[in-house]
């Protein structure tokens, strides 16, 4: 009976292990294929024969987006959808531009942690831990500096400066997600009922309104 009990503690231990580390994977690679009828958690593996150079590479982060709109900022990201390559490789990349004064409005990632490095400019930085501390966690960022933003735990950048900014992003999923704050409460499909709405920011239904046409 001992030396049972003692298989079965060591077989609990290295599935404890198995189950911390996670799944080794089974093949080199499993390039999306974005166009597939199967659903699974993420996109089925095109067929490894038919995978090119070009599934694993994209091109264009040397250049500027553009920030010419409502917040100064244009995010260009580089996600399972612009490079099947990275399915299932849990990475992503993004690169940031700011015009002056221009800021990435409060926004979450549901599945991933961000660490961001700024290559040009001054960023302020911050998130905000949960409830019931809410704390804001702040810092200004200058070239060279990295910032770790936590897995879904809103946060925001803005360029304190007169001149552009840009900052590049590594993200731990392939497909990060992005969850704006002021869109989500306010231009979701359908509305969220203005009286919750009201109730929460305890203001009225007209003000509300008000900020939904905006979204």
């Amino acid at each position: 009976m001992a030396r049972v009990f003692g298989l079965f503690v060591i077989l609990a231990l290295v599935f404890s292990v198995w189950m911390a580390t996670g799944q080794s994977p089974l093949q080199d690679f499993c390039v999306a294929d974005l166009k597939g009828q199967v659903l699974v958690n993420g996109f089925a593996c095109k067929n490894p024969s038919l995978v090119q150079a070009n599934d694993f590479y994209f091109g264009g982060l040397h250049m500027m987006g553009n920030t010419s709109n409502a917040f100064g900022s244009k995010v260009t990201p580089v996600y399972v959808t612009q490079l099947p390559g990275l399915n299932t490789l849990g990475i992503s990349l993004a690169r940031v531009d700011f015009a002056p004064w221009g800021i990435n409005p409060p926004h979450t990632h549901p599945r991933a942690s961000e660490i961001m490095t700024i290559l040009e400019g001054s960023l302020e930085v911050g998130f905000i831990t949960s409830n019931p501390e809410n704390r804001h966690i702040t810092k200004t960022l200058c070239k060279g500096d990295v910032f770790v933003f936590p897995v879904n735990l809103v946060h925001y950048q803005r360029n304190n400066g007169n001149t552009n900014a840009i900052a590049i992003s590594a993200l731990s999923s392939q497909n990060p997600g992005v969850m704006p704050v002021a869109n989500v409460l306010f231009g979701s499909k359908p509305d969220i009922p203005t009286d919750i709405l009201a109730r929460t920011f305890q203001t009225s239904d007209e003000f509300i309104c008000d900020i939904q046409k905006k979204f």
